[in-house]
């Protein structure tokens, strides 16, 4: 585990990123630029090395329901990359291109994933099948049902 020292070290790498001392011996990272509500990126890294990282709804972490994951046992490498994906998530237009996915099974059947209004609702042609509230969990419901996204499959 790296210390509180050796992580203030790797997020001073950060140059956009601003330095605030919250309660307890606690310290925030901003970034002031953000095209989202969310501002801060680091939220109370703690002396015993404690801390958390903005990661929205960027796919491959499990955040939790402010977006959020903890570095407590991140590497330095870990540390550096979670800090470069925040910031470009935050540095990018939160409206963004709406998910619109095709996926087929074996058999052929295709479905469509689109993002409406917030959800993410699946569709068998004009019919809506599914709805869900994260792409992610849209996608783990549709590869435990046998399906895989269609080659090409944003549409």
């Amino acid at each position: 585990m790296l210390s509180f020292q050796e992580k203030e070290a790797i997020i001073a790498k950060f140059p956009e990123l601003t330095r605030k001392e919250v309660s307890m011996g606690r310290v925030n990272y901003h970034y002031e630029e953000s095209l989202h509500e969310k501002k801060i990126v680091v939220r109370h890294l703690h002396e015993n090395g404690n801390g958390f990282v903005y990661v929205g709804k960027l796919p491959q972490y499990d955040a939790d329901k402010k977006g959020f994951i903890n570095i407590r046992d991140f590497s330095a490498d870990e540390l550096e990359e979670v800090l470069a994906e925040s910031i470009r998530y935050l540095s990018s237009d939160p409206a963004g291109e709406p998910v619109n996915e095709a996926w087929v099974n074996r058999e052929g059947t295709e479905l469509h994933l689109k993002e409406e209004n917030g959800y993410f609702n699946l569709y068998y042609g004009e019919n809506l099948e599914e709805g869900f509230d994260s792409p992610k969990e849209a996608h783990l419901y549709l590869k435990e049902e046998g399906f895989r996204m269609k080659s090409g499959g944003a549409m």
